[in-house]
């Protein structure tokens, strides 16, 4: 495999460039994600809850439910209740 023909080589140069450009707009949407979150901060809003409430609202209700089920049995066996 010393040798990739022209078609394959042009094929792995589109896929690369494609990959380049999804990873910039990946990061323009971070920075674009911290701003929002700095201009919450600016308006009084706690970040670290607003963090979690994203990560919440992407999960299905049952899988949430497990969750918070599961963290109140963990805090109730550690006596944090």
């Amino acid at each position: 495999m010393d040798e990739i023909n022209p078609s394959t080589a042009g094929q792995l140069k589109s896929i690369i460039e494609r990959i380049e450009n999804l990873e910039e707009e990946k990061r323009q949407i971070a920075a674009d994600i911290k701003d929002v979150y700095g201009e919450a901060k600016a308006n009084g809003f706690d970040v670290k809850t607003l963090r979690k409430i994203v990560s919440l609202r992407r999960k299905e209700a049952n899988e949430r439910h497990e969750e918070e089920a599961l963290l109140e049995t963990y805090l109730r066996a550690l006596g944090m209740e």
